[in-house]
C-alpha cells in the first residue's frame, strides 16, 4: 500500500485524537463533577503512595495520541498533592500522550511570587518550572493570588475568575437588594479584584485599612468608604487562617457601623484555626468555591460551598475543540 501523505496528514489533528481526564487524590468529588458534565469517565489509573511515602502513578489505560488533562489541585498535603500532578504528567508525556493539561484548580505556593526580603525564594516559579520540565503542554487554573504568575510560564496559562459564579450566586440570593449593598476589601491589596466584583453587582466599595502607628504596638483598622447601615460582602481570593478576613469583618461593624456581613473567597484553604474564627466572628456566612474539597470546611456551620465544575468543564471541552474561553471571564 502506498504511503499517502497528504491523506494522514489532512486527518490528523493537533491536540489529540480523544479527550482523556484523570486525578489525583487531592480532589476526586471536582474531577467526578467535571467529567459528569462533559459526558464523559475519569480515566482508569491509580495514584498511591509507596510505604516510605514516594508518589506511584499507573494509567490503565491508553493515553497515545490523546488530548490528556489532570486534574489536581495542589492542596493540603500540599507537597504531596503536587508531586503527584508532576508523576501525571510525566507518566502521560511518557505514554505518547498528544497533549497534556494540568487542570489546577487551586494553585499552591502562589504566594509566593516575589522576594519580600533578602534571600527569599520565588517558589511560586519554581512550580511554574517544575511544570514545565515534566512535561505539561498547558495550565488551567482558577483565580492565582497574582495574576502575574502566568508570566512565570513559558507554555499557555487560562487563569479562570470565580468572580461570575458569586456574582450569579448573590444576584439570585439578594435580587434587588444588591444594589444597597457595600462590597468591602479586606485589605488594600484585593482592592483591584473587589472593584470588578462590585461593578458586576452594581455596588459601592469600601476598603478596610489596616496599619501600626509604632512598633509593638495593636494594629489600628480604618474603614474606607460609607458601609453604616448597610449589608456588606467581603470579597477575598483565600481564606486560610480566617485571621485578616474575621478582624476585616469586625472592624465594619465596630467601626464602620455596618448591618450584616458576608463574605465569599475563591479558595477555603483554612488552616489551624479558621473554623474556629469563623464560627466566632460576625459573618453571617462565608461562601467558598470548591476548587478545595468541601471537607476542608466540616465543622462550620456558616460555609456554604458553591461548584466550579460547570466553569471548568466547559474550559476543558472549549481547549479540546480549540475555542476561545473569552466568554467565561464574562
Amino acid at each position: 500500500m502506498e504511503y499517502d501523505r497528504k491523506r494522514v496528514c489532512k486527518t490528523m489533528i493537533s491536540h489529540g485524537k480523544d479527550i482523556k481526564l484523570f486525578t489525583g487524590n487531592s480532589n476526586p468529588a471536582l474531577a467526578e463533577e467535571i467529567c459528569k458534565l462533559i459526558g464523559t469517565k475519569l480515566g482508569e489509573a491509580e495514584v498511591k503512595s509507596f510505604a516510605d511515602g514516594e508518589a506511584s502513578v499507573s494509567l490503565y489505560e491508553s493515553v497515545r495520541g490523546s488530548d490528556v488533562f489532570l486534574i489536581n489541585s495542589t492542596c493540603k498535603p500540599v507537597n504531596d498533592s503536587l508531586m503527584e500532578l508532576l508523576i501525571m504528567i510525566d507518566a502521560c508525556k511518557r505514554a505518547s500522550a498528544g497533549r497534556v493539561t494540568a487542570v489546577i484548580p487551586y494553585f499552591g505556593y502562589a504566594r509566593q511570587d516575589r522576594k519580600a526580603k533578602s534571600r527569599d525564594p520565588i517558589s511560586a516559579k519554581l512550580v511554574a518550572n517544575m511544570l514545565t520540565a515534566a512535561g505539561a503542554d498547558r495550565v488551567l487554573t482558577m483565580d492565582l493570588h497574582a495574576s502575574q504568575i502566568q508570566g512565570f510560564f513559558d507554555i499557555p496559562v487560562d487563569n479562570l475568575l470565580g468572580n461570575p459564579v458569586f456574582v450569579d450566586y448573590y444576584a439570585k440570593k439578594f435580587g434587588s437588594k444588591a444594589e444597597d449593598m457595600v462590597v468591602v476589601s479586606p485589605d488594600v491589596g484585593s482592592v483591584a479584584r473587589a472593584r470588578t466584583f462590585a461593578q458586576k453587582l452594581h455596588m459601592n466599595l469600601a476598603i478596610v485599612d489596616k496599619r501600626r502607628q509604632k512598633a509593638n504596638q495593636c494594629e489600628v483598622m480604618n474603614v474606607i468608604g460609607d458601609v453604616a447601615g448597610k449589608d456588606c460582602i467581603l470579597f477575598d481570593d483565600m481564606v486560610d487562617t480566617a485571621g485578616s478576613l474575621c478582624n476585616a469583618a469586625k472592624a465594619i461593624v465596630e467601626v464602620g457601623g455596618a448591618n450584616r456581613v458576608f463574605a465569599c473567597a475563591s479558595h477555603g484553604v483554612l488552616s489551624g484555626p479558621a473554623l474556629e474564627r469563623l464560627e466566632a466572628s460576625c459573618i453571617e456566612e462565608l461562601a467558598l468555591l470548591n476548587t478545595i474539597p468541601e471537607s476542608m470546611g466540616e465543622g462550620c456551620s456558616k460555609i456554604k460551598y458553591l461548584s466550579v465544575a460547570p466553569m471548568f468543564a466547559e474550559a476543558i471541552e472549549r481547549i479540546y475543540q480549540e475555542i476561545s474561553i473569552a466568554k467565561l471571564f464574562n
